[in-house]
């Protein structure tokens, strides 16, 4: 079975980078949802795609998944850009923005 090692990104409701540190080995679905024609509801018989295991670091998540036989594909982060600064509020009203006020 397949897995996949990733540094998981920060969702949209976090402003900071929490829970961004720790590195996941996932599996990959070995098989294709199913519909249920009674409810609609998608179901799998893959209980391995539930499994999502945190590591430390990256060497951690090599090393697990090379002592249980686990083919993986390490996805590497992105960096994030260096040229974000923190502004406040205020700064949206500023008489000497840089680009146009829009509203």
């Amino acid at each position: 079975m397949r897995a996949r090692i990733y540094q998981p990104a920060r969702t949209a409701m976090q402003s900071g980078t929490a829970k961004t540190h720790l590195w996941v080995l996932e599996y990959a679905p070995a098989s294709a949802r199913d519909i249920d024609p009674l409810m609609g509801w998608t179901s799998s018989d893959d209980t391995q795609s539930q499994v999502r295991l945190r590591f430390e670091t990256r060497e951690a998540a090599e090393a697990y998944a090379a002592e249980n036989g686990i083919g993986y594909d390490l996805v590497e982060p992105t960096p994030r850009r260096a040229n974000i600064r923190a502004r406040g509020y205020g700064e949206n009203f500023a008489t000497d923005r840089k680009g146009a006020w829009t509203h």
